[in-house]
């Protein structure tokens, strides 16, 4: 299995900004980006996100084939190969995954996933997929909107360096890009169900004009979160912020 070539940088502004840069200037990969500091990382909805001091910022610049419903699914083949990383090293259920692609590890959110993507001018699309995870400090309390941790908090556990941790999930994530490519999205849809966390029990969604409230029920084949509602009624959440039992 040939894997896309690591390319370290002791500081850049953001791996996703960076991976942008090229990708409009004409270079679509696959390449890893990864940055020991960031100075203006990106979580979602613009939300910075805090990199260096032993923690991962890596960003995946690659192109794909698929339509822009489809390229999304990447998402979701990131956060499968991110949680079986973390398994893989601290133990088979250190690390669960909650919608659409957050880490949970030791009760806290430990790592985040944000996909990028624009067009190609031959056709398909360029994705970058920026993985920020927190191998060593979590970021405090009071500049966070739900819990952090970091793998540093797993008992037991030493976390490996960014570097180390890097090869480790870009084995994995190569693994799982290539089942995605092949069979579609149904055997990262049950892979992801099997390490999610919060299935089945009481969910918020904050959607920009509405937050609703119910039980998780499923993935559907698309990736969107079923939500059944109190009164029974069943809705598709396909964007915005999922909070989970005491979240």
């Amino acid at each position: 299995m040939s894997l896309p070539p690591i390319e370290s940088h002791a500081v850049l502004d953001s791996t996703n900004a960076e991976a942008r840069r090229r990708a409009e200037a004409g270079d679509f990969g696959p390449v890893w980006i990864h940055a020991l500091e960031q100075t203006a990382g990106r979580g979602r909805r613009g939300r910075p996100w805090r990199g260096g001091e032993g923690n991962l910022a890596a960003t995946l610049l690659t192109p794909v084939d698929q339509l822009p419903a489809q390229a999304a699914q990447v998402s979701f083949v990131a956060a499968v190969a991110l949680c079986e990383t973390v398994n893989a090293l601290a133990g088979p259920t250190a690390s669960r995954l909650r919608w659409p692609n957050d880490l949970y590890v030791a009760g806290g959110k430990a790592a985040g996933i944000l996909l990028e993507s624009g067009p190609r001018p031959g056709g398909g699309l360029w994705l970058a997929v920026g993985i920020g995870v927190n191998l060593a400090l979590a970021p405090p309390a009071d500049q966070v909107e739900r819990p952090a941790s970091a793998l540093a908090d797993i008992a037991g556990f030493q976390p490996p360096s960014p570097a180390a941790f890097l090869v480790r999930l870009a084995e994995r994530f190569e693994a799982w890009q290539q089942v995605w490519s092949r069979e579609g999205f149904a055997p990262v849809a049950a892979a992801w169900t099997g390490l999610a966390d919060g299935l089945g029990g009481p969910c918020t969604a904050r959607l920009p004009d509405r937050t609703l409230s119910g039980v998780a029920e499923a993935l559907d084949a698309d990736g969107a979160l079923r939500l059944r509602l109190d009164g029974g009624e069943t809705v598709r959440i396909t964007a915005g912020d999922v909070f989970f039992g005491g979240d």
